[in-house]
């Protein structure tokens, strides 16, 4: 898949997204200060979230709009979370502009199908599912039918789930979808994260696949890259001390960082399936074990496993003749640490 100028999958580079969220704190300025952090950090991108208290859930003091289950926010109103977490709408179309400004591409994870209309008016280069929003049908579909490039959050979903969705959006029109395995717990253990997942999901489903990260720290997303996921989204914030409802597990700038240049090496790392040596190894293949006589040897002398060892470098005989060698004679004076070579053994 393509999302702006930058091809997506596993012959290209990781396409790193930094989450804004509710990070913001309801201030414009800090909004742009994360934007800027994330250009500095590596980013490819920044993501937003679109929806309003009112479109993502309702007003109501019914038990069942209170959170709880262990999480971060436990004993909070949605609807009042929501109203402390959105991002204002008519910050969005100039936040994009800061990020494309910074040359990073933005887009947003919409929560209705007004908030797809907004985004398409807005003319963001791709349109993202949440996890939790994974099984609105009729969302997905409203999202495909753009022709946009569409990234599915796949928390909490199972293999059926997430092949309805992948079948909903194809037959909506979707043609380039990428996957993102995701853990939805704030934050979210390492022990729940079950990375092998993403190459079964590659394999399985035949698009790129990528992490949407909430553990603590950059382990996660770089055991991910080796397993081959193409995208990898990690929340952003300035600083992990000032309050909101997603700072707790959001990556500083400075650690951001190191997860892209971590991520950068790592690629370069795994590089492709290749035996025998390589450029930068030839100077040491001189330093391999050979065959040398350790011992002054006499002329006509018999080859033992005291005079004659396999030591570095590798200047003498190959290591496998040992056995051809010893119990054989010299075949003249021999100092200590010459190379052995057949030309020093009498052979009949």
């Amino acid at each position: 898949m393509k999302i702006g100028r930058r091809n997506i999958g596993p012959e290209h580079p990781v396409y790193v997204v930094a989450e804004l969220s509710a990070n913001h704190n309801q201030d414009f300025d800090h909004a742009v200060r994360i934007i800027e952090a994330a250009k500095e950090a590596g980013a490819d991108a920044v993501k937003l979230q679109t929806y309003t208290p009112d479109t993502i859930t309702i007003a109501s003091d019914r038990e069942e709009f209170l959170v709880s289950g262990g999480t971060l926010w436990d004993g909070r109103n949605l609807h009042d979370l929501y109203a402390e977490a959105f991002t204002p709408w008519e910050w969005q179309p100039k936040l994009k502009q800061v990020a494309e400004d910074l040359g990073m591409d933005c887009f947003s994870s919409a929560f209705d199908s007004t908030a797809v209309d907004f985004l398409e008016e807005m003319g963001v280069p791709a349109h993202k599912v949440a996890s939790f929003e994974l099984v609105d049908i009729p969302l997905i579909q409203k999202m495909a039918r753009t022709g946009k490039p569409l990234i599915m959050s796949t928390g909490m979903a199972t293999l059926d789930e997430i092949e309805e969705a992948l079948q909903t959006a194809r037959g909506a029109g979707a043609t380039q979808i990428a996957l993102l395995k995701c853990t939805s717990a704030y934050p979210a253990p390492a022990e729940d994260m079950n990375l092998r997942t993403i190459p079964e999901m590659a394999r399985r489903f035949g698009v790129p696949v990528g992490l949407s990260d909430h553990t603590m720290g950059i382990a996660a997303p770089l055991a991910a890259v080796a397993l081959g996921a193409c995208v990898l989204e990690k929340h952003l914030t300035l600083s992990r001390s000032t309050p909101g409802p997603d700072s707790a597990f959001s990556l500083e700038p400075h650690e951001f960082k190191a997860m892209v240049d971590a991520v950068r090496i790592a690629e370069k790392a795994l590089g492709e399936v290749h035996f025998g040596l390589s450029a930068k190894e030839q100077a040491s293949r001189r330093f391999r074990r050979s065959l040398f006589v350790v011992e002054d040897v006499k002329k006509g002398e018999i080859f033992t496993a005291a005079n004659v060892r396999s030591i570095r470098p590798a200047h003498g005989l190959h290591t496998r003749h040992l056995p051809e060698v010893l119990g054989r004679s010299a075949a003249q004076e021999i100092k200590r640490g010459t190379p052995l070579s057949w030309e020093l053994v009498v052979r009949s």
